[in-house]
């Protein structure tokens, strides 16, 4: 018997397609712009706008669609001002004793951290957080961007570069 046609309509489909892409999306937005340029409303934005256009847009193309209209809202809202990346280091919830002096290290090191990552080009950026972070392989970052997989590669390897430079052993 033959598989009856899914539709981006549907809400198993939908929610499959929410379920698959929602993450990385939002990682994409982050990645790339910054948390200050509200990554998670404009993913949802584009998750609104894949559901109108829901009869539209066949399940094969809804990834692709939802990274065009993220990063075009994204680009839309940016053409309005301007920012800088701001890595945010979550805080363990355990509380252990460390001297003042490793706390104060590590803040620096952080800051340096931040510093370096804010550095490295976009592209550079994007790709090392979505391997790095997001424990996505090259084969998925080359997909997601559109890119091939060589460019990932290389653009992961010019970020490791640049923050073993300014940071020594990672």
């Amino acid at each position: 018997m033959e598989e009856p046609l899914r539709h981006v309509c549907d809400e198993p489909v939908f929610r499959e397609i929410f379920n698959r892409y929602s993450r990385n999306l939002y990682n994409f937005l982050f990645y790339k712009y910054g948390e200050e340029n509200n990554p998670e409303d404009l993913m949802q934005e584009a998750f609104s706008r894949l559901w109108d256009n829901c009869s539209k847009v066949s399940p094969e193309k809804a990834k692709s669609f939802l990274f065009t209209v993220a990063n075009n809202l994204m680009l839309n809202d940016l053409a309005r001002k301007k920012t800088v990346l701001n890595y945010q280091k979550e805080k363990p919830n355990t509380r252990t004793e460390v001297s003042p002096q490793y706390v104060l290290e590590e803040a620096e090191y952080m800051e340096r951290l931040q510093r370096a990552l804010e550095d490295l080009t976009e592209e550079q950026r994007i790709a090392f957080m979505m391997n790095r972070v997001d424990g996505l392989k090259h084969r998925e970052i080359a997909e997601i961007l559109g890119i091939s997989q060589k460019a990932v590669e290389k653009r992961i390897y010019k970020a490791l570069e640049s923050l073993q430079t300014k940071l020594g052993k990672i």
